[in-house]
């Protein structure tokens, strides 16, 4: 990817998220994740220098590889993925700037107890499967508050930053819309909440039509 299809890239993308926030609010502010699992560590420095900031990984060792390649860059890594529990102390380790895939209490008992052996504390969010697919993780809408207490209460070491979900998959727009809905109204009830993050390469816009603050990005950008 040459420097000028980076910015093109990135252009299109901020100016499609100015113009849905703008429906929401002059005040309402979206942050960008550019979706970084496909693509190579020079591809990833040539976004950051086209002035994009916050890259996500799904895969811990993926993680660790770019985080050291592109080690003098300030960049703010997410995790993205499904975390094994095998994994879970490499990922302390690459401290992630967010967790974005809490996806269970026992996910969370785990990671609360090796933060804790290693002193640390790690910004997550919940993930939800508000789609209600087999294929998706995440815990059921109808538990996600429930299950967001328990974690603030009983797992310190988590510091719960607030909610993610990824759009039904579907061809039809009401589906994917419902789910965005039912992701809004649990981040509603969830106290101290402040990220709600949903949307992506194809479905982004009206994610932050119903509330997204956070947008996850990858095959839009990396083109």
């Amino acid at each position: 990817m040459t420097q000028n299809q980076a910015i093109e890239n990135l252009d299109k993308i901020i100016t499609k998220i100015e113009f849905s926030r703008l429906q929401v609010s002059d005040h309402h502010i979206v942050q960008l994740v550019a979706i970084s699992k496909y693509s190579e560590a020079s591809d990833i420095k040539t976004l950051y220098e086209a002035g994009q900031r916050a890259f996500g990984e799904n895969k811990v060792q993926d993680l660790k590889e770019k985080q050291e390649i592109l080690k003098d860059l300030p960049i703010a890594w997410h995790f993205v993925g499904s975390l094994q529990k095998n994994k879970i102390n490499n990922l302390i380790d690459c401290n992630p700037s967010l967790m974005h895939s809490l996806d269970s209490l026992e996910l969370a008992q785990e990671l609360d107890k090796k933060l804790k052996v290693k002193n640390k504390t790690m910004r997550c969010l919940l993930q939800i499967n508000s789609a209600y697919e087999e294929s998706k993780s995440g815990v059921d809408p109808k538990e996600a508050v429930s299950i967001y207490k328990q974690i603030q209460e009983k797992y310190t070491n988590i510091k719960l930053q607030g909610i993610m979900s990824i759009g039904a998959h579907s061809e039809d727009s009401t589906k994917i819309l419902e789910s965005f809905q039912i992701t809004r109204a649990i981040f509603n009830q969830c106290d101290g909440a402040t990220i709600c993050s949903m949307g992506m390469s194809g479905d982004f816009e009206l994610a932050i039509a119903n509330g997204s603050n956070m947008i996850r990005v990858g095959s839009a950008l990396f083109k």
